[in-house]
Protein backbone atom coordinates (compact mmCIF):
# COMPACT_ATOMS: atom_id res chain seq x y z
CA UNK A 1 0.00 0.00 0.00
CA UNK A 2 1.54 3.17 -0.85
CA UNK A 3 0.64 6.41 -1.29
CA UNK A 4 1.18 8.98 -4.01
CA UNK A 5 3.83 11.66 -4.03
CA UNK A 6 3.73 15.04 -5.18
CA UNK A 7 3.32 15.54 -8.95
CA UNK A 8 6.20 15.51 -10.85
CA UNK A 9 7.94 15.59 -14.25
CA UNK A 10 10.72 13.67 -15.33
CA UNK A 11 13.78 14.44 -17.69
CA UNK A 12 12.17 12.28 -20.80
CA UNK A 13 9.26 14.71 -20.91
CA UNK A 14 11.94 17.64 -20.72
CA UNK A 15 13.62 16.39 -23.71
CA UNK A 16 10.20 15.61 -25.40
CA UNK A 17 9.15 19.33 -24.69
CA UNK A 18 12.60 20.35 -26.19
CA UNK A 19 12.19 18.96 -29.12
CA UNK A 20 8.32 20.23 -29.87
CA UNK A 21 7.12 21.55 -33.29
CA UNK A 22 6.33 24.96 -33.21
CA UNK A 23 3.00 24.92 -33.50
CA UNK A 24 2.96 23.92 -30.03
CA UNK A 25 4.30 27.92 -29.20
CA UNK A 26 5.34 28.77 -25.61
CA UNK A 27 4.21 25.63 -24.12
CA UNK A 28 7.69 23.99 -22.33
CA UNK A 29 6.90 20.65 -21.03
CA UNK A 30 4.19 18.53 -22.94
CA UNK A 31 3.27 14.81 -22.47
CA UNK A 32 1.35 13.83 -25.60
CA UNK A 33 -1.82 11.58 -25.28
CA UNK A 34 -4.85 10.17 -27.36
CA UNK A 35 -7.70 9.42 -25.58
CA UNK A 36 -11.15 7.47 -25.69
CA UNK A 37 -14.06 5.72 -23.98
CA UNK A 38 -15.40 2.89 -24.84
CA UNK A 39 -19.21 2.35 -24.93
CA UNK A 40 -18.93 0.35 -21.61
CA UNK A 41 -17.48 3.88 -20.01
CA UNK A 42 -13.86 2.90 -19.98
CA UNK A 43 -11.75 5.52 -20.12
CA UNK A 44 -8.33 4.81 -22.06
CA UNK A 45 -5.45 7.09 -21.95
CA UNK A 46 -2.33 6.35 -24.82
CA UNK A 47 0.53 7.97 -24.65
CA UNK A 48 3.29 6.74 -27.67
CA UNK A 49 6.92 7.18 -26.61
CA UNK A 50 8.86 4.78 -29.18
CA UNK A 51 12.51 5.98 -26.99
CA UNK A 52 13.05 2.26 -25.61
CA UNK A 53 10.66 -0.93 -26.96
CA UNK A 54 8.77 -0.76 -23.21
CA UNK A 55 5.22 -0.48 -22.15
CA UNK A 56 3.05 0.29 -19.12
CA UNK A 57 -0.47 -0.36 -18.61
CA UNK A 58 -2.04 1.67 -15.78
CA UNK A 59 -5.20 0.94 -14.82
CA UNK A 60 -7.11 3.53 -11.96
CA UNK A 61 -9.58 2.17 -10.25
CA UNK A 62 -12.18 5.33 -8.72
CA UNK A 63 -12.03 3.59 -5.71
CA UNK A 64 -10.14 4.01 -2.27
CA UNK A 65 -10.64 3.53 1.70
CA UNK A 66 -12.43 6.85 1.79
CA UNK A 67 -15.41 5.29 0.31
CA UNK A 68 -15.41 2.84 2.61
CA UNK A 69 -18.21 2.98 5.57
CA UNK A 70 -17.97 2.72 9.37
CA UNK A 71 -17.99 -0.74 10.61
CA UNK A 72 -16.35 -1.89 7.50
CA UNK A 73 -12.93 -0.30 6.86
CA UNK A 74 -10.15 -2.05 4.67
CA UNK A 75 -12.64 -3.55 1.82
CA UNK A 76 -10.32 -1.41 -0.59
CA UNK A 77 -6.82 -2.70 0.20
CA UNK A 78 -8.46 -6.24 0.94
CA UNK A 79 -9.69 -5.91 -2.68
CA UNK A 80 -6.43 -5.05 -4.47
CA UNK A 81 -5.23 -8.22 -2.69
CA UNK A 82 -8.31 -10.36 -4.26
CA UNK A 83 -7.33 -9.15 -7.74
CA UNK A 84 -4.05 -11.07 -7.90
CA UNK A 85 -5.90 -14.26 -6.62
CA UNK A 86 -6.84 -15.44 -9.70
CA UNK A 87 -9.82 -15.02 -12.55
CA UNK A 88 -12.19 -17.19 -14.09
CA UNK A 89 -10.00 -17.27 -17.46
CA UNK A 90 -6.44 -16.90 -15.19
CA UNK A 91 -6.38 -19.84 -12.37
CA UNK A 92 -4.33 -18.46 -9.04
CA UNK A 93 -0.62 -18.11 -9.77
CA UNK A 94 -0.83 -17.76 -13.76
CA UNK A 95 -1.20 -13.69 -13.41
CA UNK A 96 2.63 -13.58 -12.12
CA UNK A 97 3.58 -16.38 -14.01
CA UNK A 98 2.48 -15.66 -17.03
CA UNK A 99 4.05 -12.21 -16.98
CA UNK A 100 7.21 -13.21 -15.62
CA UNK A 101 7.71 -15.37 -18.63
CA UNK A 102 7.87 -12.67 -21.10
CA UNK A 103 9.63 -10.58 -18.49
CA UNK A 104 7.19 -8.38 -17.16
CA UNK A 105 6.34 -7.26 -13.47
CA UNK A 106 3.07 -6.20 -11.72
CA UNK A 107 1.91 -4.86 -8.67
CA UNK A 108 -0.84 -2.50 -7.30
CA UNK A 109 -1.41 -0.32 -4.44
CA UNK A 110 -4.43 1.34 -2.66
CA UNK A 111 -4.93 5.21 -1.33
CA UNK A 112 -7.81 6.75 0.08
CA UNK A 113 -8.72 7.81 -2.90
CA UNK A 114 -8.01 5.62 -5.79
CA UNK A 115 -6.83 1.55 -6.13
CA UNK A 116 -4.46 1.23 -9.07
CA UNK A 117 -2.39 -1.80 -11.07
CA UNK A 118 0.24 -1.54 -13.54
CA UNK A 119 2.38 -3.84 -15.42
CA UNK A 120 5.92 -3.30 -17.19
CA UNK A 121 7.95 -4.93 -19.47
CA UNK A 122 8.16 -5.39 -23.29
CA UNK A 123 6.36 -3.93 -25.93
CA UNK A 124 5.34 -7.22 -27.11
CA UNK A 125 3.43 -8.06 -24.15
CA UNK A 126 1.18 -5.82 -24.23
CA UNK A 127 -1.79 -8.26 -25.42
CA UNK A 128 -0.74 -10.26 -22.53
CA UNK A 129 -1.16 -7.34 -20.32
CA UNK A 130 -5.08 -6.16 -21.37
CA UNK A 131 -5.47 -9.81 -21.45
CA UNK A 132 -5.25 -10.79 -17.95
CA UNK A 133 -6.08 -7.49 -16.88
CA UNK A 134 -9.37 -7.57 -18.67
CA UNK A 135 -10.24 -10.88 -17.24
CA UNK A 136 -9.67 -9.59 -13.53
CA UNK A 137 -12.16 -6.26 -14.18
CA UNK A 138 -14.63 -8.56 -15.91
CA UNK A 139 -14.46 -12.38 -14.71
CA UNK A 140 -13.65 -11.69 -11.08
CA UNK A 141 -16.50 -12.24 -9.06
CA UNK A 142 -17.10 -15.81 -9.84
CA UNK A 143 -13.79 -16.63 -8.77
CA UNK A 144 -14.39 -15.06 -5.47
CA UNK A 145 -14.33 -17.86 -2.96
CA UNK A 146 -14.24 -17.77 1.04
CA UNK A 147 -11.09 -19.56 1.03
CA UNK A 148 -9.84 -17.18 -1.04
CA UNK A 149 -11.23 -14.34 1.02
CA UNK A 150 -10.31 -16.38 3.95
CA UNK A 151 -6.59 -16.30 3.13
CA UNK A 152 -6.27 -12.57 1.87
CA UNK A 153 -7.92 -11.36 5.19
CA UNK A 154 -5.01 -13.18 6.94
CA UNK A 155 -2.23 -11.82 4.78
CA UNK A 156 -3.80 -8.42 4.83
CA UNK A 157 -4.19 -8.95 8.91
CA UNK A 158 -0.66 -10.03 9.19
CA UNK A 159 0.33 -6.80 7.38
CA UNK A 160 -1.73 -4.59 9.74
CA UNK A 161 0.35 -6.21 12.35
CA UNK A 162 3.34 -5.76 10.86
CA UNK A 163 3.02 -2.28 9.79
CA UNK A 164 1.30 -0.89 12.36
CA UNK A 165 0.76 -3.29 15.52
CA UNK A 166 4.37 -4.10 15.88
CA UNK A 167 6.06 -1.49 14.24
CA UNK A 168 7.48 1.24 16.03
CA UNK A 169 5.41 4.62 16.06
CA UNK A 170 3.24 2.10 13.84
CA UNK A 171 0.10 3.47 15.85
CA UNK A 172 0.48 7.09 15.44
CA UNK A 173 -1.56 7.35 12.50
CA UNK A 174 -4.38 5.53 13.34
CA UNK A 175 -4.37 7.68 16.68
CA UNK A 176 -4.14 11.07 14.81
CA UNK A 177 -6.93 10.20 11.97
CA UNK A 178 -9.57 9.56 14.84
CA UNK A 179 -9.00 12.62 16.68
CA UNK A 180 -8.09 14.80 13.50
CA UNK A 181 -11.85 13.53 11.62
CA UNK A 182 -15.32 12.95 12.83
CA UNK A 183 -15.62 9.13 13.29
CA UNK A 184 -17.86 9.45 10.22
CA UNK A 185 -15.81 11.30 7.64
CA UNK A 186 -14.15 8.74 4.94
CA UNK A 187 -10.79 10.10 5.93
CA UNK A 188 -10.99 8.79 10.23
CA UNK A 189 -9.45 5.42 9.18
CA UNK A 190 -6.26 4.17 7.84
CA UNK A 191 -6.45 2.63 4.32
CA UNK A 192 -5.60 -0.81 5.91
CA UNK A 193 -8.54 -1.02 7.93
CA UNK A 194 -9.58 -2.28 11.33
CA UNK A 195 -8.34 -5.56 12.64
CA UNK A 196 -12.33 -5.77 13.55
CA UNK A 197 -13.96 -4.45 10.37
CA UNK A 198 -11.39 -7.01 8.32
CA UNK A 199 -12.37 -9.91 10.38
CA UNK A 200 -16.54 -9.26 9.76
CA UNK A 201 -15.75 -9.06 6.26
CA UNK A 202 -18.40 -11.30 4.59
CA UNK A 203 -17.76 -13.08 1.20
CA UNK A 204 -21.10 -11.19 -0.29
CA UNK A 205 -19.83 -7.83 0.94
CA UNK A 206 -16.50 -8.63 -0.99
CA UNK A 207 -18.55 -9.18 -3.98
CA UNK A 208 -20.80 -6.38 -3.75
CA UNK A 209 -17.86 -4.14 -3.49
CA UNK A 210 -16.47 -5.41 -6.83
CA UNK A 211 -19.80 -5.13 -8.29
CA UNK A 212 -20.31 -1.59 -7.03
CA UNK A 213 -16.61 -0.02 -7.80
CA UNK A 214 -14.38 -2.41 -10.00
CA UNK A 215 -16.02 -1.22 -13.40
CA UNK A 216 -15.64 0.33 -16.37
CA UNK A 217 -17.41 2.90 -16.09
CA UNK A 218 -15.48 3.72 -12.64
CA UNK A 219 -12.03 3.07 -13.94
CA UNK A 220 -8.90 4.34 -16.32
CA UNK A 221 -6.97 2.68 -18.09
CA UNK A 222 -3.56 4.33 -19.23
CA UNK A 223 -1.45 2.22 -22.30
CA UNK A 224 2.09 4.30 -22.42
CA UNK A 225 5.36 3.46 -24.19
CA UNK A 226 6.04 1.68 -27.29
CA UNK A 227 2.49 1.29 -29.06
CA UNK A 228 0.23 3.03 -31.88
CA UNK A 229 -2.48 4.17 -30.65
CA UNK A 230 -4.91 3.12 -33.07
CA UNK A 231 -3.81 -0.80 -32.72
CA UNK A 232 -4.36 0.27 -29.11
CA UNK A 233 -7.61 0.82 -29.49
CA UNK A 234 -8.31 -2.45 -31.18
CA UNK A 235 -6.59 -4.10 -28.71
CA UNK A 236 -8.99 -2.31 -25.27
CA UNK A 237 -12.02 -2.87 -27.79
CA UNK A 238 -11.25 -6.56 -27.88
CA UNK A 239 -10.19 -7.19 -24.53
CA UNK A 240 -12.28 -4.83 -22.42
CA UNK A 241 -15.32 -4.09 -25.15
CA UNK A 242 -17.75 -6.76 -24.07
CA UNK A 243 -17.46 -5.82 -19.97
CA UNK A 244 -20.70 -5.11 -18.35
CA UNK A 245 -20.75 -1.13 -18.04
CA UNK A 246 -21.69 -1.44 -14.39
CA UNK A 247 -24.10 1.22 -12.08
CA UNK A 248 -23.71 4.70 -11.17
CA UNK A 249 -21.08 5.33 -8.86
CA UNK A 250 -22.91 7.68 -6.04
CA UNK A 251 -20.81 9.18 -3.14
CA UNK A 252 -22.07 10.26 0.25
CA UNK A 253 -20.84 13.98 0.93
CA UNK A 254 -17.69 14.24 3.40
CA UNK A 255 -18.42 15.89 6.86
CA UNK A 256 -17.38 19.41 7.88
CA UNK A 257 -14.04 19.17 9.15
CA UNK A 258 -13.50 21.22 11.90
CA UNK A 259 -10.96 21.53 15.47
CA UNK A 260 -12.67 23.84 18.11
CA UNK A 261 -9.32 23.40 20.05
CA UNK A 262 -5.76 21.86 19.43
CA UNK A 263 -6.20 18.29 20.71
CA UNK A 264 -3.37 16.76 23.02
CA UNK A 265 -2.75 12.99 23.13
CA UNK A 266 -0.60 10.87 24.38
CA UNK A 267 0.40 6.98 22.89
CA UNK A 268 2.56 4.80 25.25
CA UNK A 269 4.65 2.22 22.99
CA UNK A 270 7.38 -0.35 22.74
CA UNK A 271 9.57 2.60 21.56
CA UNK A 272 13.27 3.86 23.00
CA UNK A 273 12.69 7.30 21.94
CA UNK A 274 9.58 10.05 22.13
CA UNK A 275 8.19 11.32 19.18
CA UNK A 276 5.71 14.39 18.86
CA UNK A 277 3.70 14.84 15.94
CA UNK A 278 2.07 18.26 15.00
CA UNK A 279 -1.01 17.46 12.54
CA UNK A 280 -3.08 20.60 10.99
CA UNK A 281 -6.69 20.52 8.73
CA UNK A 282 -5.36 22.15 5.34
CA UNK A 283 -6.82 22.05 1.87
CA UNK A 284 -7.79 19.24 -0.72
CA UNK A 285 -5.57 18.65 -3.60
CA UNK A 286 -4.32 21.14 -6.18
CA UNK A 287 -6.44 23.91 -4.46
CA UNK A 288 -4.95 27.15 -4.88
CA UNK A 289 -2.76 27.04 -1.18
CA UNK A 290 -1.53 23.17 -2.25
CA UNK A 291 1.57 24.27 -3.61
CA UNK A 292 2.64 26.93 -1.05
CA UNK A 293 1.68 24.30 1.83
CA UNK A 294 4.13 21.82 0.14
CA UNK A 295 6.75 24.53 -0.10
CA UNK A 296 6.45 25.66 3.02
CA UNK A 297 6.92 22.12 4.73
CA UNK A 298 10.26 21.97 2.57
CA UNK A 299 11.18 25.40 4.25
CA UNK A 300 10.62 23.91 7.67
CA UNK A 301 11.55 20.44 7.42
CA UNK A 302 13.36 19.14 4.33
CA UNK A 303 17.14 18.74 4.31
CA UNK A 304 19.89 19.85 6.72
CA UNK A 305 19.54 23.43 6.11
CA UNK A 306 15.94 23.49 6.54
CA UNK A 307 15.05 25.90 9.49
CA UNK A 308 13.92 22.52 11.98
CA UNK A 309 17.01 20.28 10.93
CA UNK A 310 19.47 23.16 11.71
CA UNK A 311 17.81 23.92 14.83
CA UNK A 312 16.67 20.37 16.58
CA UNK A 313 19.51 18.44 14.86
CA UNK A 314 22.39 20.55 14.60
CA UNK A 315 22.29 23.55 16.34
CA UNK A 316 20.70 22.37 19.81
CA UNK A 317 21.14 18.65 19.04
CA UNK A 318 18.04 17.83 21.31
CA UNK A 319 16.34 15.59 18.59
CA UNK A 320 17.78 12.73 16.30
CA UNK A 321 14.67 13.73 13.27
CA UNK A 322 12.47 15.94 12.08
CA UNK A 323 10.57 16.26 8.76
CA UNK A 324 7.52 18.05 7.68
CA UNK A 325 4.90 17.24 4.40
CA UNK A 326 1.51 18.53 3.31
CA UNK A 327 -0.80 15.85 1.78
CA UNK A 328 -3.25 17.14 -0.56
CA UNK A 329 -6.05 14.81 -1.16
CA UNK A 330 -8.91 14.35 -2.97
CA UNK A 331 -11.66 15.31 -0.06
CA UNK A 332 -9.25 17.43 2.49
CA UNK A 333 -5.61 18.33 3.32
CA UNK A 334 -3.28 17.66 6.25
CA UNK A 335 0.21 19.28 7.42
CA UNK A 336 2.44 17.06 9.08
CA UNK A 337 5.65 17.88 11.28
CA UNK A 338 6.89 15.02 13.24
CA UNK A 339 10.15 15.10 15.37
CA UNK A 340 12.26 12.37 17.67
CA UNK A 341 14.03 13.29 20.57
CA UNK A 342 17.13 12.20 20.90
CA UNK A 343 17.81 10.67 24.47
CA UNK A 344 17.66 12.47 27.97
CA UNK A 345 15.74 15.24 26.28
CA UNK A 346 11.36 15.29 26.25
CA UNK A 347 8.83 16.08 23.77
CA UNK A 348 8.23 19.80 25.48
CA UNK A 349 11.40 20.93 24.38
CA UNK A 350 11.27 19.95 20.71
CA UNK A 351 7.36 21.17 20.78
CA UNK A 352 8.70 24.97 21.76
CA UNK A 353 11.23 24.60 19.22
CA UNK A 354 8.67 24.21 16.60
CA UNK A 355 5.98 26.34 17.67
CA UNK A 356 8.92 29.07 17.21
CA UNK A 357 9.67 28.02 14.14
CA UNK A 358 6.15 28.24 12.92
CA UNK A 359 5.62 31.68 14.34
CA UNK A 360 8.54 33.11 12.79
CA UNK A 361 7.76 32.25 9.46
CA UNK A 362 3.98 33.02 9.79
CA UNK A 363 5.42 36.84 10.66
CA UNK A 364 8.20 36.77 8.65
CA UNK A 365 8.17 34.69 5.84
CA UNK A 366 11.08 32.78 4.16
CA UNK A 367 14.37 34.18 2.99
CA UNK A 368 15.18 34.67 -0.78
CA UNK A 369 17.27 31.78 -0.57
CA UNK A 370 15.19 29.24 1.00
CA UNK A 371 12.63 29.89 -1.47
CA UNK A 372 15.34 29.67 -4.67
CA UNK A 373 16.09 26.40 -2.99
CA UNK A 374 12.89 24.87 -2.43
CA UNK A 375 11.70 25.51 -5.67
CA UNK A 376 14.68 23.92 -7.22
CA UNK A 377 14.39 20.96 -5.06
CA UNK A 378 10.83 21.11 -6.14
CA UNK A 379 12.14 21.04 -9.93
CA UNK A 380 14.50 18.22 -9.75
CA UNK A 381 11.60 16.33 -8.28
CA UNK A 382 9.76 17.68 -10.84
CA UNK A 383 11.87 16.40 -13.71
CA UNK A 384 13.23 12.86 -11.95
CA UNK A 385 10.00 11.39 -11.55
CA UNK A 386 9.66 10.51 -14.91
CA UNK A 387 12.53 9.48 -16.08
CA UNK A 388 10.45 6.51 -17.09
CA UNK A 389 7.54 5.28 -19.10
CA UNK A 390 5.40 3.88 -15.67
CA UNK A 391 5.99 7.35 -13.66
CA UNK A 392 4.24 9.09 -17.01
CA UNK A 393 1.38 6.85 -17.36
CA UNK A 394 1.36 7.11 -13.34
CA UNK A 395 0.81 11.00 -13.64
CA UNK A 396 -1.73 10.63 -16.69
CA UNK A 397 -4.02 9.01 -14.95
CA UNK A 398 -3.20 11.17 -11.46
CA UNK A 399 -4.17 14.30 -13.53
CA UNK A 400 -7.13 13.17 -15.20
CA UNK A 401 -8.25 11.38 -11.92
CA UNK A 402 -7.82 14.92 -9.87
CA UNK A 403 -8.22 17.84 -12.52
CA UNK A 404 -9.92 16.39 -15.64
CA UNK A 405 -6.70 17.07 -17.83
CA UNK A 406 -4.27 14.17 -18.58
CA UNK A 407 -1.44 16.43 -19.51
CA UNK A 408 -1.42 18.50 -16.71
CA UNK A 409 2.81 18.49 -16.10
CA UNK A 410 3.28 22.02 -17.38
CA UNK A 411 0.78 23.66 -15.65
CA UNK A 412 1.61 21.64 -12.45
CA UNK A 413 5.02 22.93 -12.91
CA UNK A 414 3.55 26.20 -13.37
CA UNK A 415 1.63 26.70 -10.31
CA UNK A 416 4.95 26.15 -7.69
CA UNK A 417 6.87 28.69 -9.94
CA UNK A 418 3.82 30.63 -9.17
CA UNK A 419 4.38 30.74 -5.05
CA UNK A 420 5.87 33.50 -3.58
CA UNK A 421 7.45 33.75 -0.32
CA UNK A 422 4.43 36.17 0.85
CA UNK A 423 2.54 33.02 -0.57
CA UNK A 424 4.41 30.46 1.71
CA UNK A 425 4.18 33.37 4.88
CA UNK A 426 0.72 33.39 4.45
CA UNK A 427 -0.13 29.65 4.33
CA UNK A 428 2.26 29.67 7.30
CA UNK A 429 -0.24 32.12 9.11
CA UNK A 430 -3.41 30.88 7.90
CA UNK A 431 -3.31 27.25 8.32
CA UNK A 432 -0.68 26.30 10.93
CA UNK A 433 -0.18 29.66 13.62
CA UNK A 434 -4.24 30.62 13.34
CA UNK A 435 -5.62 27.24 13.05
CA UNK A 436 -6.29 24.11 15.55
CA UNK A 437 -3.82 21.06 15.78
CA UNK A 438 -3.85 17.42 16.68
CA UNK A 439 -0.66 17.01 18.74
CA UNK A 440 -0.04 13.33 19.27
CA UNK A 441 3.16 12.12 21.69
CA UNK A 442 4.38 8.56 21.38
CA UNK A 443 6.19 7.69 24.55
CA UNK A 444 8.38 4.69 25.67
CA UNK A 445 5.87 2.74 27.75
CA UNK A 446 5.50 3.91 31.41
CA UNK A 447 7.14 7.53 30.48
CA UNK A 448 4.58 10.00 29.73
CA UNK A 449 6.42 12.20 31.36
CA UNK A 450 7.83 12.79 28.41
CA UNK A 451 4.99 13.79 26.27
CA UNK A 452 4.50 17.09 25.24
CA UNK A 453 1.85 19.10 27.35
CA UNK A 454 -0.94 21.81 26.29
CA UNK A 455 0.49 25.33 27.25
CA UNK A 456 -1.25 25.78 30.70
CA UNK A 457 -1.98 22.97 31.09
CA UNK A 458 -0.41 19.81 33.45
Amino acid sequence: MTRLVRTVAGPAALLLACALPARLGAQALHVPYTTFTLPNGLKVIVHEDHSVPVVTVNTWYHVGSGDERPGRTGFAHLFEHLMFMGSQHVPTGQFDQLLEAVGADNNGSTTEDRTNYYENGPANALPLMLYLDSDRMGFLVPEITPEKVDLQRGVVQNERRQSYENQPYGLAEENILKRLYPADHPYSWPVIGSMADLSAATIEDVRQFSRTWYTPSNATLVVAGDVNPADVRRQMTRWFGGIARGPRVTRRPAPPVTLAADVYATLEDRVQLPRVYDTWHTVKGFAPDDAALNLLADVLASGKSSRLYRRLVYEMQIASQVSAYADGSRLDGTFRIQATARPAHDLNELQRVVDEEVRRIAETGPTTREMERVLNQTEAQFLSQMERVGGKADQLAYYDYFVGTPDYFQADLDRYRRVTAADVQRAARDYLLRAHRVVLSVVPQGRQQLAATQPGGN
